[in-house]
């Protein structure tokens, strides 16, 4: 893993505990309630619940897609190089386009909601104003643009507290409203059934929006280089990240449809989270569920930056886009010319955010548009890993379950949900979506003409994979008695 200084990412940074952080965080537990509630409930009512269900299940076949890969083909670019070696090296280049297109859009999606959250605290009549919500969520964007510049070890340290004080909480108020009396509907067990969707293409949207709730815990792969036994650790944060956060999906959704109307939840938009929170605890609730949605916003700002700079350090050094992009900053190990790309391509965003319409709108168009993104590069990777294992799926039911059949329904389902929103979705965001994906082919074919090697790969077997990994041996740490300094924290 060779970058155009001969430099890397710097190894054994991340632990196991703060890689679990790390997929927890990507996911954004209280930002995707926050901003996507509202819109899950548009697209499928009451059926919100079943909606994070019928994906979970899925969404975990992609998981041990991922967990699978990550053990043979330990590279940054993670799906980018994945699906590159095993299907194709066009494929692999859109699988990690989509990726990175769908981050930047994200950047506009997730500061927006800081910036109108910080004005919030501030003065309720500021937050309606888009330009200064956009200017302010930019300040945000910047200064995490900065904490992932100063490296790793900085950027674990501020999410540990971010995440700790956001996760706190949520606990608590997950607790308040199971004991809160008061109640706008009855809870009904049909809110899981699938009888609740109004056909395939309901169900699908609610597929879309629900990706996007999960989407973010495979930053633990994009991280892999800089993280300490990372052929076990990435895939397991991500297991227990996923399963973490579709337990608070649930029990929020299923509170905001027992405290809430139809019409508070329609009214409230991204700020239903600060309406539940003022019904559980009222002049203290909202506020404090404000707080928690905040610094969920910023710290799944921080992962989204390392998931598309890592990325595109990966392009970069496979020149696949420019060679600059894989070039790490001599102190810090980061890589910067990517930072700085992501920084400026963000920045001209946010000034055509402040020029367009509501906040409510920007996000609506963004979550359906990042979710078609979403859908075709886990798809992807979900085959790939079919592919790389194809010799040793039929040894053990173990493999053919986990390695084969559970990763197959989830692609397939990845798949369907891309193919089948796109007959629903506004034209907005299948502008956004698909021409976003389509705007990739251009440097995929400068690049490819120009011979990068890339386009050449070493083909992904699991067999040979695994056996020059055992045939190294483990690695070891020193057996000293100093704590060693590179782990920021462990098990």
């Amino acid at each position: 893993m060779r970058t155009t200084t001969n430099r890397g990412l710097q190894p054994n940074v991340l632990g196991t505990f703060d890689t679990i952080v790390m997929a927890v965080a990507g996911s954004a537990p209280a930002y995707s309630l926050a901003a996507t509630t509202a819109v899950l409930f548009g697209a499928v009512g009451l059926a919100g619940p079943a909606a994070l269900l019928y994906c979970a299940i899925p969404m975990l076949g992609i998981v041990l897609a991922y967990a699978r890969l990550g053990r043979i083909d330990v590279n940054a670019g993670a799906g980018y190089s994945w699906v590159g070696r095993t299907l194709h090296p066009f494929l692999g280049f859109l699988s990690g386009w989509a990726l990175v297109f769908a981050a930047t859009v994200f950047m506009v999606a997730g500061s927006l909601p800081a910036g109108t959250l910080t004005l919030s605290l501030i003065s309720p009549g500021l937050a309606d104003s888009t330009p200064l919500a956009a200017a302010v969520g930019a300040g945000w964007f910047l200064m995490m643009l900065l904490v992932v510049l100063g490296g790793a070890r900085l950027t674990v340290r501020a999410q540990l507290v971010m995440s700790g004080v956001e996760m706190l909480i949520l606990l608590c108020f997950v607790l308040a409203a199971v004991v809160h009396r008061g109640r706008a509907t009855a809870f009904d067990w049909s809110w899981f059934a699938l009888d609740r969707f109004h056909g395939p293409g309901a169900f699908a949207a609610g597929a879309l929006i629900a990706a996007f709730y999960y989407w973010g815990w495979d930053v633990t792969s994009n991280l892999s280089e800089e993280t300490r036994d990372s052929r076990r650790t990435a895939g397991l944060a991500a297991l227990v990240g996923v399963g973490f956060v579709f337990l608070l999906f649930e029990a929020f959704t299923v509170a905001v449809n027992v405290l809430l109307s139809a019409e508070e939840i329609r009214d409230a938009g991204p700020n239903v989270l600060a309406v539940l929170g003022q019904e559980i605890w009222p002049g203290v609730g909202g506020k404090l569920l404000v707080v928690a949605v905040l610094l969920s916003t910023v710290a799944t700002l921080e992962t989204t930056l390392l998931q598309v700079t890592r990325s595109l350090f990966a392009m970069g050094r496979d020149r696949t886009l420019p060679a600059a992009l894989g070039l790490v900053h001599r102190r810090w190990n980061t890589p910067w010319v990517a930072i700085a790309a992501v920084g400026g391509a963000g920045l001209l965003m946010f000034a055509a955010a402040a020029a367009a319409g509501s906040v409510q709108r920007i996000l609506s168009d963004a979550v359906a548009a990042i979710g078609l993104q979403i859908a075709f590069y886990y798809g992807l990777a979900g085959i790939a890993a079919i592919v790389a294992y194809k010799a040793v799926l039929f040894r053990s039911v173990q493999n053919f379950v986990l390695g084969g059949l559970w990763p197959l329904f989830g692609s397939a389902f990845m798949l369907w949900t891309f193919v089948e929103s796109i007959g629903v979705l506004s034209t907005t965001a299948l502008t956004i979506g698909l021409g976003g994906l389509l705007l990739g082919v251009v440097p995929l074919l400068v690049y490819w003409r120009k011979g990068s090697d890339y386009y050449r790969p070493a083909r992904l077997d699991a067999v040979r994979a695994l056996e020059a990994a055992e045939g190294s041996g483990p690695a070891t740490r020193p057996r000293t008695g100093a704590r060693d300094k590179s782990y920021a924290t462990d098990f």
